[in-house]
């Protein structure tokens, strides 16, 4: 490994608790990410020559903490400088801040970092793509090229957020438990849709294909720093057991494969392997939760050699489990593809009817309504429910999906014959 990669790997790593830790000693954004990446060009001109520092999360917490509080006085000869317990809470010692690199402040300082990127007013986009930017370290040309905008929208996008959470204001002081299970809320559920924003490509070339990747070493961040939560296994579960089937999900030509069909030989066995391990360990807490009991879904899947073995029994005690812990149309939604497989088509047709309200502009919505019309032979409906699909679809590979539904509809449904 040359030195610039190893030194790229240090710095990757140390990222989310070095910035985190100088978040906490400028309380402001900017400040600290400006002072991270002037430890960051040090780190580069120096290691390579000196070789790296014993623990270099702490090297790079005091050379950026140092670099700080350099700019905040030169800025102070233009305007007065701010009382010292604003711009740090801690003294010039580096053994101090040798001494105050714990467990207890590296877990609340990345919870904290993380917490920032979701704040409630920002629409989803932004939370991942803040996320990305900050606790990632992705450049925005990197980000940008993943949501297919200009830089200069996508740098004004993350400025904008920035700004929003800044006025916003964020504690710094250490948070109660209660505090802090809602924060590891609400922060898996970030987690989450970034990894929802890489798994929906078709395309692994795609720069969005990696945020799934990313989105897992996020949760080993938070699992390593929360180890007895048993969310968390269950969020890192459920997400490695569904990229665990991203190289079965589509065909040659990028067009999605059902999970029914696909190839389960392709499946990643370690993946699964490790899901199931930590599933396991999660459910031995007995503290069930959205995130294990959709880990529990999926493992009932992987663990079914064919399709035609899948425990849809087991599948819809588990929905069920979901919708009373947390009610949700979509959840409902996904319960129907199981009563369809029970029951038939029309009960699952009489389980989503009611919640076209809720649902009209919801891809999936229409694309089941439009499957489960045609298995019962209506065919006009059906046709009607796939074009709302294909309209709504987020990308080529779903359109693509639905309008071969259509095809085959028109194959199998019976011609006039001409007289």
């Amino acid at each position: 490994m040359t030195d610039i990669a190893w030194i790229d790997l240090a710095l990757a790593s140390a990222r989310p608790k070095a910035l985190g830790a100088l978040l906490r000693y400028f309380r402001n954004l900017d400040t600290a990410e400006e002072a991270f990446q002037e430890a960051c060009l040090r780190a580069i001109r120096t290691w390579p020559e000196k070789g790296p520092p014993r623990d270099p999360t702490a090297w790079l917490i005091f050379v950026g903490r140092n670099s700080g509080i350099d700019a905040v006085r030169k800025r102070a000869k233009i305007q007065a400088l701010p009382d010292e317990d604003v711009i740090s809470d801690t003294e010039d010692a580096e053994s101090d801040i040798v001494e105050r690199l714990d467990d207890s402040n590296y877990r609340d300082d990345i919870l904290r970092l993380l917490f920032i990127c979701c704040h409630p007013d920002l629409p989803a986009t932004q939370q991942i793509a803040l996320a990305l930017r900050i606790v990632s370290g992705l450049s925005v040309p990197q980000i940008a090229r993943a949501f297919l905008v200009s830089e200069s929208a996508m740098e004004q996008r993350i400025t904008r957020a920035k700004a929003r959470v800044a006025k916003a204001g964020v504690p710094f002081e250490t948070p109660s438990p209660q505090e802090r299970a809602e924060r590891l809320s609400i922060v898996s559920t970030m987690i989450y849709l970034i990894f929802n924003e890489g798994y929906s490509q078709a395309d692994p070339r795609h720069e969005a294909a990696a945020f799934s990747d990313e989105a897992i070493r996020l949760a080993r961040l938070m699992l390593h720093i929360f180890p007895s939560e048993p969310e968390l296994m269950g969020l890192l579960a459920l997400m490695l057991l569904q990229i665990s089937r991203r190289p079965a999900r589509f065909d040659a030509g990028d067009e999605i494969v059902l999970l029914e069909d696909q190839d389960r030989s392709l499946w990643n066995q370690p993946f699964i392997n490790e899901a199931l391990a930590l599933l396991d360990k999660a459910l031995r807490h007995r503290q069930p939760a959205p995130y294990q009991i959709q880990a529990a879904i999926a493992a009932v899947h992987s663990r079914a050699k064919r399709a035609e073995d899948t425990d849809w029994v087991e599948i819809d005690l588990l929905y069920r489990a979901l919708e009373r812990i947390q009610p949700s149309p979509v959840i409902t939604l996904n319960r129907a593809v199981v009563v369809s497989k029970l029951h038939g088509p029309q009960d699952a047709l009489d389980l989503i009817d009611p919640l076209g309200e809720k649902l009209g502009g919801y891809f999936y919505y229409h694309g089941l309504r439009g499957g489960l019309l045609k298995q019962l032979g209506l065919t006009s409906q059906a046709r009607e429910a796939f074009d709302r699909a294909i309209a709504l679809a987020h990308s080529a590979a779903e359109a693509a999906h639905i309008r071969r539904q259509i095809d085959k509809m028109q194959e199998e449904t019976p011609q006039p014959i001409a007289k």
